[in-house]
Formats: structure tokens, C-alpha cells, sequence
């Protein structure tokens, strides 16, 4: 497939997508999704890691109202469903980043709003660029927060400063965001491309099939009891402990030598 409003290609085990409507900060509108979801679904058998960043000044800036993308009306008597729009593909787009069984790297670049923040935060490890920003601007035009950043914000910086971020509709800059522990790493501007391509690269060479159960481990147990995790760890380390990496693994760890991993 060609892609019109996403760069989409794959080197050293990395898939690398970037949004790319940069005169519209990236904005996301109905196609632009339907081809992230496209590039998701069909990612190459060899990528190990995902890379996920912005074209131009800005990661994105959210749902693209002027495109009718998600709620905007010019008719006031109008009835629209404003979470239409959520539920056939911002939602599946969540659900599918959170779904795959390889590692999520984001690299922000500028604004990362609305839909865009929780985008940007739905990344294993968050790399910011100094000058980037992270904005829950829902309640400035009437709306409420979605594509789950009622379900992740309370989980990254607690209940007090994410209900604050929501009601108030303020800019929260990458070095707060840092002391917050809403990303990983803040470089400067210069180095965040280099730095996020670094890490992913690093992760690609890593067990990747112990990284995807990290994954849904942690999303597993974010939700459930202590006892429950634990039942949840001791499933995931069976499967992980069955892998050609886990046997590599041990067998460098015993010849004092890095490990080469292969991904299975």
C-alpha cells in the first residue's frame, strides 16, 4: 500500500512511522489513522521494534476538526456523535499500538496534544525533545479526554496532577513532564531523533518475545490484585523461559559474552 499522510519503512529490525501532515501539525484525520492502522497490521516479519515520531514541528496536535475528523459542527442545532470517531479508529488505533507483541518507542517532537498526548504516551519509553510539550485540551473546546488518557495519565503522574492537566487545559513542558514521570528522557532538540533511533535499535537486538510479555504484563496487571500478578509473572516467565533467546541469554551470561539474541 502507498502511503499518502504516513512515512512508513523498516531498517535493522526497526520499523520507523512518522505522521506526516506537518502543515497541519499532524493532525489526525480518518485516513491518516486508517493508514497507521494499515502500516500495524502489516509490519514487516523482521521488525523488532517500533519507532513512532512527528514530520516537521510537531508530534500531533490532536483530532483535526477543521477536517471534520472528529466533533467539530459549523451548525450549532446540529447533532453530532463526537465519539464516533473514537470508536471506529482512534480506539482500535490505541488498543492495536498496545496489542503488538513488539516494543513502542516515541520520539516528541513539539506539540503532542489531545488525541497526539496520549499517542505520544502510549509508547513503552518516551523520548522528548526539550522543546516539546504535552497538552490535554479537551476542556478548551467543550470536550472531555479520550483515546485513554483517563486510563493512563492517573497510572504515569497520579490522579491530583492528571485531573489538574485535564480541567485546566494547560501546556505541561517536557522538563516537567520528565519530574512528573510522563517520559523517559528529554534531549535537546538536535539529538532526539538520533537518541530514540539509538534506543530502538537497541531494543530490536534485545528477546523480543520477552519484551512483548513484558508488555501485556504490565498492562495485565495494572488492573488486577497482587496475587493475580503474581499467577500472571509465573505464565509469562514459562513462555519466555521455552525461548531460543533465554537459552542464549544463559549460555552468555556463562561464557562472560553479550548476548546475540535472535527475537525467539
Amino acid at each position: 500500500m502507498t502511503y499518502e499522510h504516513i512515512l512508513f519503512d523498516e531498517g535493522e529490525g526497526v520499523a520507523t512511522l512518522r505522521l506526516n501532515r506537518p502543515k497541519s501539525l499532524n493532525a489526525l484525520h480518518r485516513d491518516l489513522v486508517q493508514e497507521m492502522l494499515h502500516a500495524l497490521h502489516h509490519l514487516p516479519a523482521q521488525a523488532r521494534a517500533l519507532l513512532i515520531t512527528g514530520q516537521g514541528r510537531a508530534f500531533c496536535s490532536g483530532a483535526d476538526l477543521s477536517a471534520g475528523a472528529s466533533s467539530g459542527r459549523s451548525n450549532p442545532a446540529q447533532e453530532i456523535d463526537a465519539g464516533g470517531f473514537l470508536e471506529t479508529h482512534l480506539n482500535p488505533l490505541l488498543e492495536r499500538l498496545f496489542a503488538l507483541p513488539i516494543p513502542v518507542v516515541t520520539a516528541v517532537n513539539g506539540a503532542a496534544a489531545g488525541a497526539g498526548c496520549s499517542l505520544a504516551l502510549a509508547g513503552d519509553i518516551v523520548i522528548a525533545a526539550r522543546s516539546a510539550y504535552f497538552l490535554q485540551a479537551f476542556v478548551n473546546i467543550g470536550l472531555v479526554p479520550d483515546v485513554g488518557s483517563t486510563w493512563m495519565l492517573p497510572r504515569l503522574i497520579g490522579r491530583a496532577r492528571a485531573q489538574a492537566m485535564m480541567m485546566l487545559g494547560e501546556r505541561v513542558a517536557a522538563d516537567q513532564a520528565f519530574d512528573w514521570g510522563m517520559v523517559y528522557q528529554v534531549v535537546e532538540d538536535s539529538n532526539l531523533m538520533t537518541t530514540a533511533s539509538q534506543l530502538a535499535l537497541r531494543l530490536a537486538h534485545g528477546p523480543t518475545v520477552a519484551y512483548g510479555l513484558i508488555r501485556q504484563g504490565l498492562r495485565e496487571c495494572l488492573e488486577k490484585t497482587l496475587t493475580e500478578s503474581l499467577t500472571i509473572e509465573r505464565r509469562n516467565q514459562h513462555t519466555a523461559g521455552l525461548t531460543r533467546d533465554f537459552s542464549e541469554g544463559v549460555a552468555a551470561f556463562n561464557a562472560k559474552r553479550p548476548p546475540v539474541f535472535q527475537g525467539r
